[in-house]
């Protein structure tokens, strides 16, 4: 058995083969699209991104996006050389020039730029900050809301801002994606993560949720990514008079929850069934989990 789906996975859309990529102010067909071996994001990683949805001509959540793009490039004194209103006009031009309105998914890349020579030191790059925006036509799998994800937890744990800022939206995601590897390698479709503390944190890409009656439960986030989706998931839940709890819980706690679902931009909210080959709750996607991502759509459409 292997994981076939994911909370990142799309249907297939023709029309992305012909995208136009915009790589620092320019507008290049996709598989023209490169930046150099010499840019500081492919030599190590340097550099912050953000993905955004773009859903009946309306980016949802694009303030709450670019603040963390901007707050986690001044975390590591990249310098963007745009504002955040330039920022969204080339989004925006991204969108125009392929003719997008609805069911599009935007990555946003910024590096530190290119580097006379590959290496650590920020100090031998020489040209301003690389950008790129692709823009492509992402629906996510009908399938895994109708059926359901299943998590494997992985051995590889999260890290505190100590030694590793999650919520700085860094380029470097090895340690998330060695836990996916093991996950797949398991047969499961996504890695749930634990903290350093034998906590439950994260799933490698996405916020983890449990359900236990009407209550929500979230990580803290001290040892995990804070994400927007996640976040407007609680404001969403708790403005209707439900309990959205950031708070400690054990996988013991997952194994025995009613629900569980992951948020993210792509997929919004993802139930989940499926837990170190245990059942969650009633083994399909559960009332709740559809309520929480009905709330939460209305809150980002409004």
């Amino acid at each position: 058995m292997t994981g076939n789906q994911s909370a990142q996975g799309y249907v297939s859309d023709p029309r992305n083969e012909t995208v136009q990529v915009y790589v620092n102010g320019a507008f290049v067909p996709r598989d023209k699209a490169v930046v150099s071996v010499f840019d500081s994001g492919f030599v190590l990683g340097d550099g912050v991104w953000e993905g955004l949805r773009l859903k009946q001509g309306r980016l949802l959540l694009l303030e709450e996006h670019l603040d963390r793009l901007f707050e986690g490039a001044a975390a590591i004194a990249l310098d963007i050389g745009r504002s955040q209103a330039e920022i969204t006009d080339a989004i925006h031009a991204t969108l125009k020039v392929n003719g997008m309105t609805d069911g599009a998914h935007i990555r946003l890349m910024v590096t530190r730029g290119v580097k006379s020579t590959p290496n650590q030191d920020p100090r031998f790059v020489i040209t301003k900050a690389t950008l790129v925006i692709v823009a492509e036509y992402k629906t996510p799998k009908p399938e895994s809301t109708t059926k359901g994800l299943s998590l494997f937890t992985s051995t590889f744990r999260t890290s505190g801002p100590d030694v590793f800022d999650l919520r700085l939206n860094s380029h470097s995601r090895l340690n998330l994606i060695q836990a996916l590897i093991q996950a797949i390698h398991a047969g499961a479709d996504e890695a749930l993560m634990l903290d350093p503390r034998g906590f439950v944190a994260s799933c490698n890409s996405t916020n983890f949720f449990i359900v236990r009656g009407r209550e929500l439960w979230t990580s803290t986030g001290s040892f995990s990514f804070k994400g927007i989706t996640q976040r407007a998931v609680i404001e969403s839940w708790r403005a209707q008079g439900g309990i959205a709890l950031e708070k400690d819980f054990t996988l013991a706690e997952a194994y025995s929850a009613g629900e569980a679902f992951v948020t993210g931009t792509l997929g919004g909210v993802t139930p989940v069934i499926r837990i170190d080959g245990r059942t969650i709750g009633g083994g399909a996607p559960g009332p709740v989990t559809a309520e929480v991502s009905r709330t939460y759509q209305e809150r980002v459409m409004r």
